[in-house]
This record gives C-alpha cells, sequence and structure tokens, in this order.
C-alpha cells in the first residue's frame, strides 16, 4: 500500500472524486443509522448557516474520506456515518461529492461520529495504518471523534490534543460540549420519524435541544393553533358586549 503523500508512487496524479469508488458495497449496518444521521443534520444545519454565512461546509453521511492511495482504492477510506467540515465548498466543480479526498482537499473534518453495530472493537481499534481509531487520530485527524453505541444508548467523544485523543468527560446535563460549533451532544430518549428509541442529538450550549425540522414546525403549528384559538375567544367576548370583530 502506498501512502497519499508518496508522490513517487505511479498512481500519481492523485484520482479526485470523480475517480474513486463512491461505495465498497457493504449494507448499511443497522436499521437506525439513516434516520440517525438525518436528525443530526437537520437539527445543526441552522447552527452552521450562522457559523458559515457564505455556505461553504460540507456534511457527509456514510460518506468515503479517502486518505491514501490503494489497490483497490475504497481500502483507502474510512467512512464515517456522519462529519463536518468548515471552510470547504458544498459541490466541486458544480458536481456533489462522491467522497471526501483529503489529498486534494487538505482540511480535516471538525468532527466526525461513529454509530457502533457491533461491540466497539473496530471503533477502538490503535493498530497502526489499520485500526479505525489509529486512523481517525493519526491521518484524518477530526478535532472531535464520537463513538455512539446504539446498544448501550451510550457515547464516547475524544478531542484531539497535542496530537492524540483525549476522552472528555460529560457535563452536569451529560452532554459533551463541542465548543468550536458552540453546542452539547448527548443521549435523548424519544420519538423521532415513527420510532421511539434512544437517539444522539444536539443542544445549544445552555442545554436546549435543538430541534429538527418536523419538531420545528410542529412548534410553529402548535403556536398558530394557540394565536387561532386565542382570536376566537376576544371574537365571542366582543360579541357578548354587542361588537361584532369585524367592526
Amino acid at each position: 500500500m502506498t501512502s497519499a503523500t508518496n508522490q513517487s508512487t505511479s498512481l500519481t496524479p492523485f484520482p479526485d472524486h470523480t475517480q474513486l469508488p463512491e461505495s465498497d458495497g457493504t449494507f448499511v449496518k443497522n436499521w437506525q443509522e439513516h434516520p440517525q444521521s438525518i436528525l443530526l443534520t437537520e437539527s445543526i444545519t441552522p447552527i452552521l448557516n450562522q457559523l458559515n454565512p457564505n455556505g461553504q461546509y460540507c456534511i457527509g453521511q456514510d460518506l468515503g474520506i479517502y486518505w491514501r492511495l490503494t489497490d483497490p482504492p475504497e481500502r483507502g477510506a474510512e467512512a464515517p456515518d456522519w462529519f463536518y467540515v468548515p471552510n470547504v465548498p458544498p459541490l466541486l466543480n458544480g458536481l456533489a461529492r462522491r467522497s471526501y479526498v483529503l489529498w486534494n482537499e487538505h482540511i480535516a473534518p471538525l468532527i466526525a461520529l461513529e454509530f457502533v453495530s457491533g461491540n466497539g472493537d473496530e471503533e477502538r481499534d490503535k493498530t497502526p495504518w489499520t485500526g479505525k481509531f489509529w486512523i481517525y487520530e493519526q491521518v484524518i485527524r477530526p478535532a472531535f471523534y464520537g463513538i455512539y453505541e446504539v446498544s448501550k444508548a451510550s457515547v464516547e467523544i475524544y478531542h484531539l490534543i497535542e496530537g492524540q485523543y483525549q476522552l472528555l468527560n460529560a457535563n452536569d446535563r451529560g452532554h459533551f460540549s463541542i465548543t468550536s460549533l458552540g453546542v452539547e451532544l448527548g443521549i435523548w430518549q424519544g420519538q423521532y420519524q415513527n420510532a421511539n428509541l434512544p437517539w444522539l442529538r444536539w443542544w445549544d450550549l445552555q442545554g436546549n435541544l435543538l430541534l429538527s425540522g418536523g419538531e420545528r414546525a410542529e412548534i410553529e403549528s402548535q403556536r398558530a393553533e394557540m394565536e387561532s384559538q386565542r382570536a376566537d375567544r376576544l371574537a365571542a367576548q366582543l360579541r357578548a358586549l354587542g361588537v361584532e370583530p369585524e367592526e
């Protein structure tokens, strides 16, 4: 296998996202992965739009991050279940990203999250060059790395400090502060879509849950209903006094 930083390789010029496989052909490992990723994305999007008013960021959901050239190419990629990269365009030459290619982008994700389907050994493997934890810590180097064990409803968050991941402690709310995003990450038990489960979710630094699009719409609907009921009550009071509301 050849390092992506080895410019003498016969595989140069280095391929871009249009020339690399966008899938390794494996199945999604559990049902909850897809809605979990959507929930994380739609609830933090308003925050990311505030942090990146120029729209220069991308979110990957089970998208390959290519970190070295190998044969076959997909062996040189890791695919976090969810990750966020600031200061990069959402499209490349007008095309949606098929993968995230470190040797072209040069910017590490700020946070990468893995949703554990097994016992977590794979996500904690520190074997040089092959272990997932080692690859994130030593090569891809997201500032924050999260391991969410769905079956245990628990999450570990690591922060890259002086080249090594340090396990963070939860705060009094049981959340983990991602200070550069101005948010906290933790476990929430409740219904999303049609399933009442523990979900990995965001809060602001004051402990307010960041809502999904559906939750925001439901609150707006309830607010509109309350305003309508208030208007009906006021109209009834006016009519009791012999005054038509339209007047």
